[in-house]
């Protein structure tokens, strides 16, 4: 459904009078398109304590030239070097000059270093990037976006940077993902997961089949999972994208046997999109809508990850992506069994992730949709579908192509240094951390 708000507030009237009445004025986010995959104009790249990251090549690599004395499209800090109070005020003197010159959907991202737990003036200093990042996505406006990004390497986030600070990120603003050491090649090429396989659970239609776009675009030979009673809309799915369609019930308790029967060849992106809401506040809630959510959301993914991580069939260097919900970060009032699969599914990745990579040397992460534009919102009473598409920084709902960018990012064979990590694509919702 059109956000009719978003295009009156793009109008001269519709600015004069949002101003005037003190409501949103959400900007029109500028994304990837093939026309139009990188951000319009260049890169300022700054440093605040004694920050001593080899930044340069990995920035040179990302496709944005230095900015010139009007269009900064990104800046980048590195703060990695912030170790007390008086490097947080080198932050400060760092940014505030700059900001405004930042373009319309331009990219702030914040480089951290880990808390040292030795070192309890460093780890708070660190901490205190959080708050910041945090707090300044939320009065950047603009479409703008700012994010904290802590590692120890820079050439290992290499493909955490190009993505955001690239259109794919419209949509992810107030989060803090940490980069481990790890050694990759440098993300390179129009089609990164050529030669790879794809498995995307409830991808006939909404999310899912904007995932399965996503990577066929990028190279994937993906197959399209989903109910036997979509099995149609699958179908025409695949066939569009050169893909097979599963037509399976990921609930099966034997749906892990028959996918690995189905692909004999290995899998290397396991990508659990299916899911479903039955709401209902929980005094008047039966046992068949708590268990139908919990089996489907977290239940299915549970299992099918065990059996293709004991079988094989998920191949080394591979990609597990879940989908959880600010609903399991924030909770939501008529959610308690949504909100606690999609908590599961956290909880998940956050165990998974360090024995996957040792034992199977598969990276596990999710990804968090906030309020996204599809059939499901649109039947979403008025008023609070309106509530939704504005409580976040941005002010809009995102779209199925923004959880698609981030699923991307995460199954790109350049992200192993992503690991166990839960990112959030909800504009920086008001709701949740």
């Amino acid at each position: 459904m059109a956000d009719r708000y978003l295009r009156f507030t793009g109008t001269a009237p519709g600015r004069f009078l949002t101003r005037r009445l003190g409501l949103p004025q959400p900007a029109a986010l500028t994304r990837w398109s093939p026309e139009r995959p990188a951000l319009d104009g260049g890169l300022l790249h700054l440093a605040a304590g004694r920050s001593a990251l080899a930044l340069a090549p990995v920035l040179a690599r990302t496709g944005i030239g230095p900015a010139g004395s009007d269009r900064t499209a990104a800046v980048v800090l590195d703060a990695t070097g912030v170790r007390d109070v008086e490097g947080l005020a080198e932050v400060h003197a760092a940014l505030r000059p700059v900001l405004r010159s930042v373009t319309p959907s331009g990219r702030v991202v914040v480089l951290g270093a880990p808390l040292d737990p030795a070192d309890h003036h460093q780890a708070a200093a660190q901490q205190a990037l959080e708050g910041f990042t945090r707090s300044l996505g939320k009065e950047i406006g603009r479409g703008r976006t700012v994010n904290l990004l802590r590692l120890t390497d820079a050439t290992a986030a290499e493909s955490t940077l190009r993505f955001l600070l690239s259109p794919k990120s419209a949509y992810v603003s107030g989060q803090v993902i940490v980069g481990t050491p790890h050694e990759s090649a440098p993300p390179d090429g129009e089609r990164p997961l050529a030669g790879r396989t794809a498995l995307v659970t409830g991808a006939a239609r909404g999310i899912g089949e904007a995932v399965a776009e996503t990577l066929a675009r990028d190279g994937a030979r993906v197959v399209v999972l989903d109910v036997p009673q979509a099995e149609q809309d699958a179908r025409r799915v695949a066939e569009r994208l050169g893909g097979t369609a599963l037509p399976l019930d990921i609930t099966a308790a034997d749906a892990g046997a028959r996918i690995a029967d189905a692909l004999p060849d290995g899998l290397d992106l396991l990508i659990h999109n299916a899911g479903v809401t039955r709401d209902r506040r929980l005094v008047n809630m039966p046992a068949e809508r708590w268990s139908s959510v919990l089996e489907v959301n977290l239940g299915s993914v549970l299992r099918t990850t065990d059996a293709l991580l004991k079988d094989g069939t998920l191949r080394r260097g591979g990609r597990i992506v879940a989908t959880a919900s600010i609903a399991g970060l924030a909770g939501n009032a008529g959610q308690t069994n949504y909100g606690a699969s999609k908590a599961g599914v956290v909880g998940l990745v956050r165990s998974l992730a360090p024995r996957a990579l040792a034992e199977h040397g598969v990276t596990v992460n999710a990804v968090a949709p906030g309020f996204i534009e599809t059939r499901m919102t649109a039947a979403v009473p008025l008023f609070i579908r309106e509530a939704g598409r504005r409580m976040n920084s941005l002010a809009q709902g995102g779209l199925p192509a923004d959880v698609a960018e981030t699923t991307a990012w995460l199954a790109h064979p350049a992200s192993g240094a992503v690991n166990g990590q839960v990112v959030r694509v909800c504009g920086q919702s008001l709701l949740g951390a």
